[in-house]
């Protein structure tokens, strides 16, 4: 069966911004929750505008299917291919926005003992230049949340069921208003939404099941980092709550200025220095390349600022592979002091006709100036 457009499921146009994708929501959201709407298929259509605003409220998916329609999320591409399962996305909050926050969701409770991922941790690291080019393997230090070991995260020992909610974590009470009876769910104050009680409470972690620690993590910097380029390490953020999945780290990467080298998307540039009299007749030069030394002919006649292309010595780009190259910037180094000898030198070269066309042109252009 062909699913309904997301967009056309909550009223509104492909341009919509990020309010009014969250206005159409809550406005329908409030007409079809299937604890306030009495009509016969509000739970379906419930469940299609939770959908639908899942992937529009996110960018990432909302890119996604405006280029991709619901192809997009097909053969577990990260949409809802096996069927949407709301506890998938956190409504919590607007929800409360729209009922309340002691509102019960039905079906669709988004208590405070559901899974949870952990908390992403952002950490910044800076690397050498060569490191950058070549990638390294490199341990950081982090604090962060871990599960207690004491009491294997379940925050006390001798475990039971708490006695005043049951298992369940929320107190369910009945509340009356102009819309009818409603169901209220509060988080139980007994256990703390846990469902469990404990005869003894850990006294290493006070009863939250977890501690803060600092750990180490290695990882493996791939060739082609560059500033401000983020490595994400699965699994290594915050422990995940009530059994979810722990968070992310990611790395944010500094790379130090070299001393002669300075790069340009794949490109690795160098200033090589002459003397005049080297631009004049020409010579070879060793210039240091990341990948070991080469000899570069500088011919007769070159200018301040020529370049010159060496292939294959720059840097590998980390998608593709391919590697950049490495340009040679002339920088042609007149003497600020002369000997005796070498201002005579000087001089006699001054006499000699050494204007090429450059000068004819612009003395010829000096005189109808004149």
């Amino acid at each position: 069966m062909n699913k309904k457009d997301y967009y056309e499921t909550l009223g509104i146009s492909k341009g919509a911004s990020e309010d009014e994708i969250k206005s159409a929501f809550k406005k329908l959201a409030k007409k079809y929750h299937p604890d306030v709407s009495k009509e016969k298929d509000a739970e379906a259509k419930f469940k299609e505008i939770q959908e639908a605003y899942a992937v529009l409220s996110d960018k990432e998916k909302k890119t996604q299917y405006d280029q991709y329609g619901h192809q997009a999320f097909n053969n577990g591409a990260g949409g809802f291919n096996g069927g949407f399962n709301p506890n998938d996305f956190d409504f919590g909050d607007i929800f409360s926005d729209i009922f309340g926050s002691s509102f019960g969701f039905g079906g669709y409770n988004t208590t405070s003992n559901r899974r949870k991922k952990g908390r992403d941790v952002s950490v910044s690291m800076t690397i050498t230049f060569e490191e950058s080019v070549f990638g390294s393997e490199k341990e950081i230090e982090i604090d962060t949340y871990e599960e207690c070991e004491a009491c294997d995260g379940k925050g006390g020992h001798g475990i039971n069921t708490c006695s005043k909610c049951g298992g369940r974590g929320t107190i369910i009470q009945e509340q009356r208003t102009i819309l009818g009876s409603f169901q209220t769910r509060t988080t139980c104050n007994v256990c703390g939404g846990s469902g469990e009680s404990y005869d003894k409470v850990c006294s290493a972690c006070y009863g939250k099941g977890i501690v803060k620690k600092n750990k180490k993590i290695k990882v493996t910097l791939p060739p082609g980092i560059d500033n401000g380029n983020q490595l994400r390490v699965a699994g290594k953020g915050e422990v995940g709550v009530n059994g979810g999945p722990n968070g992310d780290v990611y790395i944010e990467f500094k790379v130090k200025p070299h001393e002669f080298y300075y790069r340009e998307e794949d490109d690795i540039y160098i200033d090589l220095p002459i003397t005049i009299t080297d631009a004049i007749l020409g010579c070879k030069k060793e210039v240091p390349t990341v990948y070991g030394n080469v000899i570069l002919s500088i011919p007769a006649g070159t200018q301040n600022e020529d370049r010159h292309r060496i292939k294959g010595k720059g840097i590998e780009n980390v998608q593709t592979k391919r590697k950049g190259d490495m340009f040679v910037i002339v920088k042609v180094i007149t003497p600020t002091k002369l000997d005796r000898k070498q201002r005579e030198l000087i001089n006699d070269l001054s006499n000699t006709d050494l204007e090429n066309e450059k000068f004819n042109r612009y003395n010829n252009y000096l005189k109808k100036t004149k």
